[in-house]
């Protein structure tokens, strides 16, 4: 019997635990993750960028876990030797036509405490010499991350601490009692008094597990990369980014100075054929039959057709690829470039078609489901636990 059990060992599940554990020292904790290891799905393949929170609507969840998680994560990996590195970053209005969404941005970034400012095209090409735009938005406060390193230090300070993080554990039926619930495997058995779902790609399936219907269903979409090759990767110094659709909460392809020195260039966004579908060749015809025919997303594909269509032109076509890089960055050629990895989101859809964009929790009776979790969630994992734990411990 444990007190909490956390569904998920991805960055979520295990800031929640450790946020859960440092607020309630004596409590019995058991993180349950179907994988070997930590982050190999969401937390491992996210862009590792330490975000600010400048896109986000004031005072949604987003804005305030962004901003007080951005300053936790920080300082959890200077006590705990992770790397990062507060290095800049820059959002790149191309065209005058993106200049007034670049100012809602900025007036974004303002009201939620944000250190940027609005810079001419010739302050641009000083901070990033080969990026080309009209105008942008400098972010000094924005940074990078080994995430991957985050959820290994946390899972250790978990265990050191006396509680338990049990891998090749896949929950295949939830039972709820009156004052505890079960969860199993195909070998094993847990007890807790209180579960967290934190199964990220999954969550919207253990909702039904659980007896309950989610109020979102998670449809996953591929994201692809491609790397700068060595020789090439002075092209950028730091983090360039577009301006963003407003009617997606993707953010579009940008480059990205990762932690280890590489420089990554993407992603786009299509349709996964499996919830951990990252190339064109893996394919789980019950999952893809299960995005396919879900209501929600056939209101989404009717309306956003055109943009999907090019993403997925985008991915089949290496040259259309860069001739979305080259809008930032126009001397990038396809010889510049090679392919790296990809992650796959877990975007929460309603029936009506719409994407969630903001972090949603449903509770129901002794069980919490994590059913959204998007970018900034790696940045804001400390704080977004600290707001699960304030739940789960007061149920």
């Amino acid at each position: 019997m444990t007190d909490i059990c956390i569904v998920g060992g991805g960055i979520v599940g295990l800031a929640t635990a450790y946020a859960i554990h440092q607020k309630a020292p004596g409590t019995r904790i058991t993180v349950l993750e179907k994988e070997h290891t930590t982050a190999l799905h969401q937390s491992g393949r996210n862009s590792g960028v330490l975000h600010t929170g400048i896109y986000y609507r004031p005072g949604s969840l987003k804005a305030t876990t962004c901003r007080n998680g951005k300053l936790a994560m920080q300082q959890f990996c200077q006590e705990n030797g992770v790397p990062f590195e507060i290095c800049g970053k820059v959002i790149v209005a191309t065209d005058e036509s993106e200049v007034p969404r670049l100012d809602s941005i900025l007036q974004r970034g303002v009201a939620n405490g944000v250190d940027c400012h609005k810079i001419d095209a010739k302050e641009l090409s000083e901070i990033e010499p080969h990026a080309r735009g009209v105008a942008a938005i400098r972010v000094p406060e924005a940074g990078i991350v080994d995430y991957p390193e985050v959820c290994r230090k946390l899972a250790g300070r978990l265990t050191d601490s006396g509680n338990e993080v049990r891998f090749n554990f896949q929950v295949r039926q939830i039972e709820t009692h009156a004052s505890s619930v079960t969860l199993r495997d195909a070998h094993d058995t847990i007890e807790a008094d209180r579960v967290v779902n934190c199964a990220g790609l999954y969550s919207d399936h253990l909702v039904r597990l659980a007896g309950s219907q989610p109020t979102a269903r998670i449809v996953p979409f591929r994201g692809e990369y491609y790397e700068l090759r060595p020789e090439f990767r002075h092209l950028c110094r730091n983090l360039i980014y577009p301006v963003p659709d407003p009617m997606f909460p993707f953010l579009g392809v940008h480059f990205t100075r990762m932690i280890d020195g590489n420089v990554e260039c993407g992603p786009n966004a299509v349709l996964a054929l499996a919830r951990e579908g990252y190339d064109w060749t893996t394919m789980r015809p019950s999952e893809l039959l299960a995005s396919l025919s879900y209501g929600g997303f056939q209101r989404l594909a009717r309306k956003h057709w055109r943009m999907g269509a090019g993403e997925v032109w985008r991915s089949l076509s290496k040259t259309a690829f860069v001739t979305a890089l080259q809008r930032l960055i126009p001397e990038i050629r396809p010889e510049h470039v090679v392919p790296c990895r990809a992650g796959v989101r877990a975007q929460a859809v309603t029936a009506e078609g719409q994407l969630v964009d903001d972090f949603q929790i449903q509770t129901t009776g002794r069980i919490s489901h994590v059913i959204n979790a998007p970018s900034p969630a790696a940045t804001a994992s400390l704080q977004i636990g600290r707001h699960i734990a304030d739940e789960v411990l007061h149920l």
